[in-house]
């Protein structure tokens, strides 16, 4: 049996194709989900993870997951904080109350899970944390405000984070994703993938490739950096300024 895993938002499309590739890897996966009881069933199935339904927009909820993950005879060796929340309006329109639930989801669960699987990785000297972030974190975009907020409050956070707990063998690091092929994403129009350098959206199994390679023992001196998978883009917006 391989290592011990948690990926958050695992019934989503990238969450899912990271649920496989680490469960092909021979890790031993665990997966949350929120709606889609089918699809968590299917999957668990299919790939042989556990899994396991939690509302991350629930504090109190995840608070007592946490507790659970601390006190698991083993230790988990990797957390893929995957899950995410979005609302897209423009500043005069924004709900506060749902940017705050943004703020929840992909940051605030972040943080509380983290809390009960460091400890363990720590102790054990070894452990890789992975949270899925997103071009928006630096590229502005009309209407992503609360999004692209949460996304780089994120980062920030995995980058104090990374100098806490480097000495103990645990990296932690962010993969950020551009425009993927997902529900998430919606319908794209034509024009904005012919504006990608690699003239394509992104697949899930791509952002899940690189997951995958943060967790493995090769990437150990990879530690407090963003993984770009983007194409390109994000480069040739910066390029072009």
């Amino acid at each position: 049996m391989g290592y011990p895993v948690l990926v958050t938002g695992g019934t989503g499309g990238i969450g899912s194709a990271i649920v496989r590739r680490l469960s092909a890897d021979g890790y031993q996966v665990t997966f949350t989900w929120r709606r889609d009881e089918a699809a968590a069933a299917a999957l668990a199935a299919e790939t042989g993870a556990e899994a396991h339904r939690l509302d991350l927009a629930d504090r109190a909820a995840v608070a007592t997951f946490a507790e659970t993950l601390q006190a698991a005879e083993e230790p988990f060796y990797g957390f893929v904080h995957n899950a995410g929340a979005t609302h897209d309006a423009l500043a005069a329109t924004l709900d506060v109350e749902r940017a705050a639930a943004v703020m929840e989801v992909n940051l605030f669960a972040f943080m509380g899970l983290v809390k009960g699987v460091v400890r363990g990785m720590t102790a054990a000297r070894q452990g890789r944390i992975v949270a899925i972030g997103a071009l928006a974190a630096t590229r502005a975009a009309a209407g992503n405000g609360a999004y692209a907020a949460s996304k780089a409050a994120l980062e920030a956070y995995v980058r104090t984070l990374m100098t806490e707990v480097a000495r103990r063998g645990v990296t932690a690091n962010v993969v950020a994703p551009g425009w993927v092929e997902t529900a998430m994403a919606g319908e794209v129009p034509p024009q904005l993938a012919r504006a990608i350098p690699a003239q394509r959206l992104g697949k899930a199994a791509e952002v899940a490739n690189a997951v995958a390679f943060l967790l493995r023992g090769e990437a150990s001196y990879v530690n407090g950096t963003t993984l770009t998978v983007d194409g390109g883009l994000g480069t040739m917006l910066a390029a072009t300024k």
